[in-house]
């Protein structure tokens, strides 16, 4: 069972995973290097746990207690508990939602461990937009992609701002970091897979015509909002798709893009 502990010092060294949460350069650089996460809200906070992530502590204000208290009850973590004005002074930020967590990282698996049983496949060249990583990850669980590669440069699915946009399905879907880009998508197709290149060139395949949700395993890449994908990438694809186009709009944004084509890669696929 968590201890219940008040805090009145913002400065309270206790408080330290909470500190500065609204600093993204900081906060992106410290969080892996000091092996933590920050969950926010109590819904992210409960599928985090369920997904295994050993709590560090938490940071409630007192009305949370009693919502959280079978979270406390299961967990042997202190519990931080502020006043509200308090808890902005620490986090940066008015924490609405009232209840922070701070979680443990796991290593990340290996790639090849990740594709072993995967079928389809979500992969990442340089996201690096949290709210666009979370909703991609939101996606891909919802939509029944199996698995998640993302390029070296790609935003961090673990940041608070990916966590939240997901809803916590980042801890859903299995996902791994590729070391060499793109030269490491030779790996990705010696298991198997077929990549499939998300671009709105007018060279590419529609995605009806490609028809991904037939073929035996796919890897869908996708590009950063605005550049798309990279001409190394697109080179090392196996085919360009594209989602076809009405009333003169050139193309969809990243988060929503990637919602039409996971679809069109899992519909009608024979159950597995």
């Amino acid at each position: 069972m968590g201890e219940i502990i008040t805090v009145d010092d913002p400065a309270d060294p206790r408080l330290h995973d909470y500190t500065d949460l609204t600093d993204v350069e900081l906060r992106r650089r410290r969080e892996p290097a000091e092996g933590l996460f920050v969950a926010e809200g109590e819904k992210v906070i409960r599928r985090a746990g369920d997904a295994g992530y050993a709590m560090r502590s938490m940071l409630l204000s007192q009305k949370w207690v009693d919502v959280m208290r079978d979270v406390i009850d299961r967990v042997d973590a202190p519990v931080y508990v502020v006043e509200p004005a308090l808890a902005e002074q620490v986090t940066g930020y008015h924490v609405h939602r009232g209840a922070l967590a701070s979680m443990q990282r796991r290593p990340l698996p290996d790639p090849v461990d990740v594709l072993r049983t995967a079928r389809r496949v979500v992969v990442m060249e340089s996201v690096n937009d949290h709210t666009n990583i979370g909703a991609i990850f939101r996606s891909a669980a919802a939509l029944g992609m199996d698995a998640v590669l993302l390029s070296p440069d790609c935003a961090d699915p673990l940041y608070r701002r990916s966590v939240k946009v997901s809803m916590g399905a980042v801890f859903s879907v299995p996902y791994a970091r590729l070391e060499t880009w793109p030269k490491d998508l030779t790996t990705v197709q010696d298991l198997g897979f077929t990549v499939l290149a998300l671009t709105p060139d007018e060279r590419a395949h529609t995605l009806d015509r490609t028809a991904p949700h037939r073929m035996d395993r796919v890897a869908l890449m996708l590009g950063a909002e605005g550049t798309g994908l990279s001409p190394r990438a697109l080179a090392a694809a196996d085919t360009w798709v594209r989602i076809p186009m009405s009333h003169g709009v050139d193309s969809l944004n990243v988060g929503a893009a990637a919602a039409v084509a996971f679809y069109a890669v899992t519909a009608g696929r024979p159950e597995e």
